[in-house]
């Protein structure tokens, strides 16, 4: 089984506003950038994206740990997410849970793995989950950018170095 680490950010310029995601995404030697965004977001959704996408880039059943600064993310998929689903995806308070949509996707896509969930503090100086942050920004200021001038995604990046190029993306497609 593979072993796999991933770090996750998500941020937007409003809430709701333009959002951008990142993952830092690493099995051995082998890693992975993926980012994106959506003109009309909010924060959590980007923090959820950004884990949705990385785990979605898994081919195969793979032991994963993933580091994220949003106590929303973490507390949803490791606490809150099973009573959401036996309450009929209702909060304790009977208001319907928001981003059910992406709540579903990832707990689908959790299901597909042994996933540990670890809670890392933002801006702090860890150096993956400052490069996340630094790709969920850099997808929001292609977002601001007027249509004439935003930049077609990039394709796919792999490579072998422990300190990532901040040119490097990845949009869509699978790692492992």
């Amino acid at each position: 089984m593979n072993s796999v680490i991933i770090y996750t950010d998500g941020g937007c310029k409003g809430n709701p506003g333009p959002g951008g995601w990142g993952a830092v995404v690493r099995c051995g030697e082998v890693v992975r950038e993926i980012s994106g965004g959506e003109l009309a977001t909010t924060n959590n959704r980007m923090e959820m994206r950004a884990a949705i996408e990385s785990l979605a880039t898994l081919e195969t059943r793979s032991e994963v740990c993933i580091f994220t600064d949003s106590q929303y993310l973490k507390n949803g998929i490791t606490q809150w997410i099973s009573g959401w689903k036996r309450k009929g995806w209702l909060t304790a308070a009977k208001e319907p849970v928001k981003n059910v949509d992406l709540w579903k996707r990832l707990d689908a896509l959790v299901a597909q793995h042994r996933v540990t969930w670890k809670w890392v503090k933002g801006h702090a100086g860890n150096a993956d989950n400052e490069r996340c942050d630094g790709l969920a920004n850099r997808e929001i200021a292609k977002l601001k950018q007027p249509p004439s001038k935003v930049t077609p995604p990039t394709k796919t990046t792999t490579f072998k170095n422990p300190t990532p190029s901040p040119a490097l993306t990845l949009q869509q497609g699978n790692l492992f």
